[in-house]
C-alpha cells in the first residue's frame, strides 16, 4: 500500500471517530515549496462532509495522524491545507516496493473487468490523413493505452467514412482527368492519388461556377447547376442503387486509400482492433427511431419527418429521420452505438472527435439516455482543439492541408539535421542512425501534441518540438539514454536492498516515482495524456537535479552507490512505461 493510500485510510478513520461521519474520499496534493511537509491534505474538500473551521478540523486530523501513524513525524495547518511530514525511512521502504514491482503503475485487466471502446481517426476515403488526423490518432491511441493501464480491457476502433458525395467527387474527377492513373503506375500512395482528384474536382467545379456566373447566373444558382456537381450527385444515386460500374470503381479507389492509410498508421505507430465502415452502418438507427416513436421520445411532423424536442434541456429540436425516410448523421450514430454495445459487450464508449462536434455528441448521448439505454451514462466525447501552423489554417479542397506523411518525414529530417549538428553519433551504423532519427523525430511530434490539454488549440512548430532542452520528447529521451549509459557502466551487483539515509534530492525523486500509479489513474479518469506528459517531465527534472548534485558510480559509499544506481534504474523504467502510454519509443543510447 502506498504512503498516500495508508494515510487516506487513517484520515477516514479519524473523521469517523472524531466527527462521527463517514467520508468517501480524501483529496491530496503535493506540498507547496514554501510550506514544510511532504504531503498535503486539502481540508477544504472535507467541508462537504464535516462542518466547521478548516484550521480546527485540519489540526484535529493532524494530531490523530501523528498519534496513530509512526511514519507521520509532524504536521502544520495553513488555512485549509494540512501539511504532513513523513519519516524519510518510509520513503526508502516505499521505493523498494516500487523497485520490486516489474509492472509498477500498470494494472493488468482481468477477464471480468470493465471494458471500454475508444473510437479515433475516422477518416474520409477521399483524401490522405492530415495534421488534424495526427492529433486525433495520437490522442485516441494514447488514451486507449492509458485506460488499459488503469485496469480496463480496451477495444480500439475507427469508423471509416467511405460513402457520400465527397467520395463521388474524387471518383468522378479520376474518371474525367485520371487517364488510368493508379498507385502502381504513378508511384503515389493511394490516399494521396485519390486526394489529388478531390482537389481536381474542386478546381473544375469553381471554373464551371465562374463560367455560369459570366453567363449572368447568380453564384447561388451557379453552384447548384454546375454540370460536374450534377454528375457527382448522379454518381451517388447510382452507388446507392448498386450500379455495378460505379460500385466497382468505388471499391477500387477505396482500396487504394486503405492501403495508403495502412502505411501512415504504421509510421504513426497506431493500431485498431476493429474497423467500421459507414457504407455498412449508414442504414442503422431506423429501428431505434420507431422504438423512440413508440415510447413517445420522438414525434412525427405532418410531412412524415421524425424529430425530438430537447428544448427543456437547453438544446433545440433535432431531426432524426427525413420525410422521405432517409437517415441523418445522428440516426446513424444512434444505430452504430447500439450495435457496438451489443457486439462487444462493452461498458463505456469514448469518441475522439474535434470540438466542432461538441453539440452533436451532447444530443447523441441525451437521446440514448431518453431511449432507456443505461450505458449512455458511460459515453464520453474526447473533445479536442484544432491544430494550427505558423502559416495558418488548412483547407482540404484547396490542397493546402499539411499531409501527415509529409509531416512525419519532415520531423525525421529535422531530427537528423539537429542530431548531426550536435555530433553525438560516433559508433553508430547508418541503420542505427536512421532508427534513432525516427525515434527522436516521432517522439518530438507525439510529445508536443500530447503535452497540451486536449481541449486547448495547438500552434505546432516542428522545429520547436525537437529541442534537447526543456519540456520536449527528445529531452526526456536523452535522460533515459543517459541512465542506460550509467547502467551499462555499472559493473557490480545492484539488486540487493540497502539500508541508507536518503538525501533530500533522492527523496524528491522517490516521492515523484510513487505518484506514477495515481497519475495513470488520473489521466485515465480525465482522458488526458497531457497528465502523463507533465508527470514524466517532472520526474525527469527531479532526476536531473539529483544527477547533477550526486555521484552515482563514483560514490565511495558502497550502499549509496547501489541505492543510487537502483534509483536511476527505476526512473528509467518509469520513463519507458510512461512513454509507452504515449506511443513513444525511448533509445538505449543517444
Amino acid at each position: 500500500m502506498s504512503i498516500q493510500n495508508h494515510i487516506e485510510s487513517v484520515v477516514k478513520k479519524a473523521i469517523k471517530e472524531i466527527f462521527k461521519i463517514e467520508i468517501s474520499s480524501v483529496e491530496f496534493q503535493a506540498t507547496r515549496k514554501e510550506f514544510e511537509g511532504d504531503l498535503t491534505i486539502v481540508v477544504f474538500a472535507l467541508l462537504k462532509f464535516v462542518k466547521g473551521n478548516p484550521v480546527q478540523i485540519g489540526t484535529q486530523v493532524g494530531e490523530y495522524l501523528k498519534s496513530n501513524i509512526n511514519m507521520v513525524t509532524d504536521f502544520n495547518v495553513v488555512k485549509g491545507f494540512l501539511n504532513i511530514s513523513i519519516d524519510a525511512s518510509y520513503y526508502v521502504d516505499r521505493f523498494y516496493e516500487i523497485y520490486d514491482d516489474q509492472n509498477y503503475g500498470v494494472i493488468t485487466p482481468h477477464q471480468k473487468d470493465k471494458s471500454v471502446m475508444i473510437e479515433y481517426s475516422s477518416p474520409n476515403t477521399n483524401k490522405p490523413l492530415h495534421l488534424g488526423h495526427v492529433r486525433n490518432n495520437l490522442l485516441g491511441f494514447s488514451i486507449a493505452e492509458i485506460i488499459a493501464a488503469s485496469g480496463k480491457k480496451v477495444y480500439k476502433t475507427q469508423i471509416i467514412n467511405d460513402r457520400g458525395i465527397h467520395i463521388c467527387k474524387s471518383m468522378l474527377a479520376w474518371q474525367k482527368f485520371g487517364n488510368g492513373a493508379t498507385p502502381e503506375n504513378t508511384g503515389l500512395k493511394g490516399d494521396k492519388l485519390v486526394g489529388n482528384y478531390y482537389v481536381a474536382f474542386d478546381k473544375a467545379y469553381k471554373e464551371e461556377i465562374n463560367s455560369l456566373m459570366a453567363e449572368g447566373k447568380t453564384e447561388e444558382v451557379a453552384k447548384k447547376e454546375a454540370p460536374i456537381l450534377i454528375e457527382a450527385q448522379d454518381m451517388l444515386r447510382k452507388w446507392e442503387a448498386g450500379d455495378h460500374e460505379v460500385v466497382t470503381l468505388w471499391k477500387t479507389m477505396n482500396q487504394w486509400v486503405y492501403d495508403g492509410f495502412a502505411v501512415s498508421y504504421k509510421n504513426l505507430g497506431v493500431t485498431f482492433d476493429q474497423n467500421y465502415y459507414e457504407s455498412e452502418t449508414y442504414l442503422l438507427g431506423k429501428d431505434c427511431v420507431q422504438n423512440g416513436l413508440d415510447k413517445g421520445v420522438f414525434y412525427k411532423k405532418e410531412d412524415g419527418s421524425v424529430w425530438i424536442d430537447l428544448t427543456d434541456e437547453g438544446l433545440d429540436e433535432k431531426l432524426v429521420l427525413r420525410s422521405d425516410g432517409t437517415s441523418v448523421y445522428i440516426t446513424q450514430d444512434l444505430g452504430t452505438a447500439i450495435q457496438r454495445f451489443k457486439e462487444f459487450d462493452i461498458d463505456a464508449l469514448t469518441y475522439t472527435v474535434g470540438n466542432e462536434q461538441d453539440y452533436h455528441f451532447k444530443v447523441l448521448f441525451l437521446i440514448l439516455k431518453k431511449l432507456g439505454f443505461a450505458w449512455a451514462e458511460n459515453m464520453y466525447h474526447l473533445s479536442y482543439g484544432m491544430v494550427d501552423l505558423p502559416t495558418g489554417k488548412m483547407k482540404s479542397r484547396e490542397g493546402t492541408v499539411v499531409d501527415a506523411d509529409d509531416l512525419m518525414v519532415e520531423m525525421v529530417n529535422t531530427a537528423r539535421d539537429i542530431s548531426q549538428e550536435l555530433g553525438k553519433l560516433e559508433g553508430y551504423s547508418e541503420n542505427e542512425k536512421e532508427k534513432l532519427f525516427k525515434m527522436i523525430g516521432m517522439g518530438a511530434l507525439k510529445y508536443f501534441i500530447l503535452k497540451v490539454d486536449p481541449k486547448k488549440r495547438i500552434l505546432f512548430d516542428p522545429k520547436e518540438s525537437i529541442d534537447f532542452n526543456g519540456n520536449t520528447g527528445p529531452f526526456i529521451q536523452y535522460t533515459y539514454a543517459r541512465i542506460q549509459s550509467i547502467l551499462r557502466k555499472a559493473n557490480f551487483d545492484y539488486s540487493s536492498k540497502q539500508n541508507i539515509k536518503a538525501s533530500d534530492k533522492e527523496l524528491s525523486v522517490i516521492k515523484t516515482l510513487q505518484e506514477y500509479r495515481n497519475t495513470v489513474a488520473l489521466a485515465a479518469k480525465n482522458h488526458s495524456p497531457a497528465i502523463i506528459c507533465n508527470y514524466t517531465y517532472d520526474l525527469v527534472k527531479e532526476y536531473n537535479s539529483f544527477y547533477q548534485s550526486s555521484y552515482i558510480l563514483g560514490c565511495e559509499d558502497e550502499a549509496l552507490k547501489i541505492f543510487r544506481t537502483q534509483l536511476s534504474s527505476k526512473v528509467a523504467d518509469t520513463i519507458k512505461s510512461a512513454f509507452l502510454l504515449l506511443g513513444i519509443e525511448v533509445p538505449e543510447r543517444m
